[in-house]
């Protein structure tokens, strides 16, 4: 019996890198049957299948799904990111029942809006470039290698998918001050234009806080944190791990509302 959803936000999957959790994605995909299945950015990692490819029969799988969903009836939209970037030439058309848009407006069950983007439109104002010097795109890329042996050595001892670089992510404060000026500048950025919340990925650390009246959603990704957001029928939003178990990590009727000033970064 599948699960039923109304609508699935996932981003940043990296297909084409060696981190990319694909059989997790693949599992999540056949689980569930939904009406909408959007595609936040960074699905398929080009900027480092320049330097070099691991697309493996798995990722194919997960390429051939998103396909057959479409196929089936599901609205698949995708909005390429800033490691698909090459994609948003395509904005605006539909490449194998696919749409392809720069963003998007959703609109939930219960009426709500909510703007979708992958993210990286903040990086300016959010001096990325210092975030990057502190975490370090190499330091980046070798704790996701350290994260994949780690998780196949657990595999064997039968103990359960767990994120190094998450868990070391949350520890570094110029790290954690960078996560919250990105979704108090989103959240802002949705109560700008008028909209009940802003969905987004991109920074690889999911999330949802009501901000200021707007509720900001970020789906995480799929190669550290395996989560994605999903809505219910009734338009009520949950944020779910999907690994070698599941586990709701957040419910929209949980949340508390915050009124913040958008902190700095350094």
């Amino acid at each position: 019996m599948k699960t039923q959803i109304r609508s699935a936000f996932i981003s940043d999957v990296h297909l084409g890198t060696s981190a990319c959790q694909a059989q997790y994605l693949l599992d999540f995909l056949e689980a569930c049957q939904m009406e909408y299945l959007y595609l936040v950015g960074d699905i398929i990692d080009l900027l480092h299948m320049r330097r070099r490819v691991n697309f493996t029969p798995l990722h194919e799988q997960v390429v051939e799904k998103v396909m057959a969903l479409a196929r089936e009836g599901t609205r698949v939209i995708y909005i390429p990111g800033n490691h698909d970037a090459l994609m948003r030439r395509f904005c605006g058309q539909m490449v194998a029942g696919i749409e392809i848009h720069r963003n998007r407006v959703h609109y939930c069950a219960d009426g709500r809006r909510f703007f979708v983007s992958h993210g990286d439109e903040f990086d300016s104002a959010l001096h990325a470039g210092v975030f990057w010097y502190v975490v370090g795109d190499f330091s980046h890329t070798l704790l996701l290698r350290l994260n994949t042996i780690l998780n196949g050595m657990r595999r064997l001892l039968n103990l359960p998918y767990w994120s190094l670089a998450g868990f070391l992510k949350k520890r570094i404060g110029k790290a954690n001050r960078f996560i919250r000026r990105f979704e108090t500048i989103a959240a802002r950025q949705a109560q700008e234009l008028k909209y009940d919340g802003f969905i987004c990925g991109h920074i690889h650390q999911s999330g949802m806080r009501r901000i200021d009246g707007v509720l900001y959603c970020n789906d995480g990704d799929w190669v550290e944190h395996c989560t994605a957001l999903v809505e219910a029928n009734d338009g009520q939003f949950e944020l779910v791990h999907w690994a070698d178990h599941k586990e709701v990590l957040i419910r929209e009727s949980d949340l508390v509302e915050e009124w913040v000033a958008i902190p700095q970064t350094n």
